[in-house]
This record gives structure tokens, C-alpha cells and sequence, in this order.
């Protein structure tokens, strides 16, 4: 995790939910397989700094299969084949700015420029979507999002799914854009994810608040 998140957070992991849960994410990875690897955990936090944050894209829980989950959401490490999600992603991208779509599916780019890619859930038993769901994630990245929205001014919260979507409760929208649609996954991407203009929208906050936009 990248200092200045830590100094940001420094409340948070004193508390004794956090506390509770980092024991029971040690014993869930003592027990058997777990994703994404321990050290990635807080990847989307050492990745993109805290004060350079400019769009927020919030997933659920990590991929829970071999390989996949590396500690941003909905990204995947280069050789692995796209999960549905995020292949429908690329598409609305293509389909929005005209880029092709890359050779991978590892967003660490995107998050080196500024989109913090956070799951609402940073852990998973391998194999069990949302294993570990209810232990103390949410309570934590609810407050990174609350966080995000008191301190920074002007960002983008992509929020895709009706999960994602309850957290605009945590977003002042009178300071910060927040774009919400169906979610990407194969079962909804047709309700509104396709064509929902996300990609450009939020370049185009970004560029009349004076920030550069992303290169998706």
C-alpha cells in the first residue's frame, strides 16, 4: 500500500473490525487457497496513490480462479484469457473512443494514471465467489469510498451494477460525477452497460475540471 494511503487510513486499521478481519484473512490463507496472492491484497492502493486519484471503478469480490485475481478489479494478468466481464468492458471501450482492444487484460495502466480499481471485497476463497463476504471488507471499503469523496474534489465514480450503485449513498455528488448502469457481466451488459457512454463522460469531467484524461 502506497504511504499516502496509509497515512489516510492509519483510523481505519485501528479499529477492531479491521483487527478481526485481517485474522481472518490470515487463517482463510493458512487454510487453504485464497486470491489474489497476499502481497497484491492492497495492490489498487500501492498502484494508484491517494493523491492521484481521478476515477473510481468498483468491483464486487476478486476472481476466484487460478491466476486471475492480482488485486485490481476486473483486470487480469497478461496471459490470461479475459473473463466475460471484462471482455464486454473492452468492447464498450472500442466501441466508445475507437481503441482497439489490447492484447491484455491487465489494467495496471489504467490505474497508473489515476483510476483506483476497487473491489468491494479485497479477498476470496478459491473457487467460492464471495467466501468472504460479510467479515469486514465492506466496512472498509466503504470508508475508503467515503474518504475519496470528503477529501478529493472533481473525480469520476464508475459505478456498473446494482451492488456498485448503493454505494453512491457514500458519494457527495455535488462534488464529484457518478455515472451508474448496468453491470458488465454477460447477463446485464445488454440493459445498459453497452452504450452507456461511461468512458467518454468521464473524460469529459475530467477535461473541464483541468485534469488530464485517461487513456483507456
Amino acid at each position: 500500500m502506497d504511504a499516502s494511503w496509509s497515512s489516510q487510513l492509519v483510523s481505519e486499521f485501528e479499529k477492531p473490525y479491521f483487527h478481526q478481519l485481517v485474522e481472518f484473512v490470515r487463517n482463510e490463507y493458512a487454510a487453504g487457497p485464497c486470491f489474489p496472492p497476499g502481497k497484491l491484497i492492497f495492490n489498487a492502493f500501492a498502484q494508484t496513490p491517494f493523491d492521484q486519484v481521478k476515477v473510481v471503478i468498483l468491483g464486487q469480490d476478486p476472481y476466484h480462479d487460478i491466476g486471475q485475481a492480482h488485486g485490481l478489479c476486473f483486470s487480469v494478468q497478461e496471459g490470461v484469457a479475459f473473463p466475460p466481464s471484462l471482455r464486454n468492458i473492452f468492447q464498450e471501450v472500442q466501441s466508445e473512443t475507437g481503441t482497439p482492444v489490447p492484447q491484455n487484460g491487465d489494467l495496471t495502466r489504467w490505474a497508473q494514471q489515476g483510476v483506483f480499481l476497487l473491489n468491494t471485497c479485497l479477498t476470496v476463497r478459491a473457487h467460492q465467489a464471495f467466501s468472504h463476504s460479510g467479515k469486514g471488507w465492506e466496512m472498509f471499503t466503504d470508508a475508503v469510498i467515503h474518504l475519496l469523496s470528503t477529501k478529493c474534489e472533481h473525480l469520476v465514480f464508475l459505478l456498473w451494477g446494482a451492488p456498485a450503485g448503493r454505494k453512491s449513498a457514500l458519494i457527495d455528488e455535488s462534488r464529484h460525477l457518478v455515472l451508474q448502469s448496468a453491470h458488465p457481466s454477460p447477463l446485464s451488459a445488454y440493459r445498459g452497460f453497452f452504450g452507456n457512454r461511461h468512458f467518454l463522460l468521464c473524460n469529459e469531467y475530467l477535461i473541464s475540471h483541468g485534469r488530464k484524461p485517461i487513456v483507456w
